[in-house]
């Protein structure tokens, strides 16, 4: 109880600073709510989790590139102010998260600040760490580090300053959180060192930064920037090294999409012909206009993320997560009753064969049919034990089942417990001929579906907000009322389709009988 107040208390934390900032988001939050009820009943989720704290509600811009490839240099640049250490060599092997602060001094925290705080991104992130590299989960200090900045350009924003990609050491681990922070991310600025001239010898990289990104429904996100272009302005061919990479990049899929050449205005090297200077610094000036621009948007994109999130885990419920327990309870179906097929028949066949060898199968019977008290004996013996050696094969087949459901959970975009929501599905009180999942009904179908329409409502309220096609005045001032009234609203549907009557709140008992109403109590 106390881990379910911890966790409605930052909700409600989230919901008062999102009442003045944003309160599309607001009612997103309740949305939620609702749908966290589905999971806590189907067992995707413990009652001390929430799919809003999977999710950074700040607005994120992470910045990822090669080593020396300038990251730091321009996040410098951006803020104002020297936050982090630059160089020719690498000199950062931490991802930082930069925050704003209102203390002038900076601030480094360790890697556990961010690993346990759901506010921040990397929120209990050793988790995905200790997956991939055994041990590594309790040394999360190694990979991350928090960093508070008292830059104007920071409020209301988070930024991420990756390790070299092109690190050795550590390297499955920094990929793992790589993705991690690559799916949270608004915006994800690809850094590439132009002093690199071949950049084929970089393949493994480019690999990994541009060919498994094009393909995302979010590939708009990434900007693809060549940095330190001024190293070549001195060189007889620079414009050969821009279509170097072009090409490079072209080679792995990267064929659209913006392509920036910029480099630092404070760590340049001396262009010595004007003409050739001022043509550099107009390119470079507008670039890193068109980027900055970009960075200034990205609380547009934050809120359109949020949503979609909110709309995207509804429809995973639905059209992933349910048929694929569905599947497993046919399987272990299967199961069961082959077990208790060779398991009973086996039994049986000993039982009547020792009897028949040694002249007291008759006996027996004789034995059991003298008085009332003798067959109860029986029948507590042969349905009782039968009873508890069927209970013995069903946990068996839920075990041999664990692996293939864990592998089906990994391959999933949103993080539940498959494994414990199929355990739910299979407690002993559960029919064996069941065919739905624990928790899952008419009720749940219909808040689900209440979820994604509200989902559809945030997504046109935030294009109202944000666009007014008609330029018609009052219309627009009709669509801040409903804007602010929003808040209040979303929050009936979901109730309707979920409360149809008054429920005691859920037992582990009570999502079995949400399924008996349906189909009815059937005996195994």
């Amino acid at each position: 109880m106390a881990d379910q107040n911890i966790i409605e208390n930052r909700l409600k934390h989230l919901e008062t600073h999102l009442e003045q900032e944003n309160p599309v988001l607001l009612s997103a939050v309740q949305s939620f709510r609702d749908l966290d009820r589905v999971a806590y009943r189907m067992g995707l989720l413990e009652d001390t989790e929430s799919f809003a704290t999977q999710i950074p509600w700040w607005p994120l811009i992470s910045i990822l590139g090669t080593f020396s490839a300038g990251k730091s240099t321009f996040i410098n640049n951006y803020l104002d102010a020297k936050l982090q250490r630059s160089g020719n060599q690498a000199v950062d092997d931490r991802f930082t998260v930069i925050c704003y602060s209102e203390d002038p001094t900076p601030h480094t925290l360790p890697g556990v600040a961010l690993d346990s705080d759901p506010r921040f991104p990397f929120y209990k992130i050793s988790r995905e760490i200790e997956l991939v590299a055994e041990g590594e989960g309790n040394r999360i200090d190694a990979y991350l580090q928090l960093k508070s900045c008292n830059s104007e350009r920071l409020k209301g924003k988070i930024l991420i300053d990756s390790p070299g990609f092109d690190a050795d050491a550590q390297r499955t681990s920094t990929l793992r959180i790589t993705d991690h922070m690559v799916d949270l991310s608004d915006l994800v600025l690809v850094f590439f060192d132009a002093r690199h001239p071949e950049p084929g010898a970089m393949r493994d990289t480019l690999e990994h930064l541009v060919s498994k990104t094009i393909h995302r429904n979010d590939s708009g996100k990434f900007l693809y920037i060549l940095n330190q272009i001024d190293t070549t302005a001195n060189e007889d061919n620079p414009e050969e090294v821009i279509a170097a990479w072009q090409r490079a990049l072209g080679e792995h899929g990267l064929t659209a999409g913006r392509f920036y050449t910029i480099y630092s205005p404070t760590a340049s090297v001396q262009i010595e012909d004007p003409t050739r200077r001022q043509r550099y610094e107009s390119k470079r000036d507008h670039d890193l206009a068109e980027i900055h621009d970009r960075m200034e948007q990205v609380e547009v994109e934050r809120a359109y993320r949020i949503v979609g999130s909110l709309e995207k885990t509804a429809r995973e419920i639905e059209d992933r997560v349910v048929p694929t327990l569905q599947e497993a309870l046919d399987r272990w179906k299967k199961r069961v009753l082959w077990l208790d097929g060779i398991v009973f028949g086996l039994l049986a066949a000993l039982v009547i064969g020792w009897g028949l060898s040694n002249g007291q199968l008759g006996q027996w019977w004789q034995w059991v049919r003298e008085s009332t008290l003798h067959s109860g004996i029986f029948l507590v013996i042969v349905v009782g034990g039968g009873f508890l050696l069927h209970l013995a094969l069903r946990n068996l087949a839920v075990r041999s089942l664990v692996g293939w459901l864990s592998k089906q959970q990994h391959s999933l975009p949103v993080r539940i417990d498959l494994v414990n929501a199929f355990r739910k599905s299979t407690r002993p009180w559960r029919s064996l001929l069941s065919k739905k999942p624990a928790g899952w009904g008419r009720k749940t179908r219909r808040l689900l579906s209440s979820i994604i329409t509200q989902a559809d409502d945030y997504i046109q309220q935030l294009n109202d907000r944000f666009t007014n096609p008609s330029g018609d005045q009052a219309a627009a001032e009709v669509e801040t009322i409903a804007e602010e009234e929003a808040p209040m609203l979303a929050e009936e549907p979901a109730e309707e389709a979920f409360i149809a009557e008054e429920e005691p709140a859920p037992t582990e008992g009570s999502d079995t009988l949400t399924d008996d109403e349906e189909t009815g109590k059937q005996s195994q």
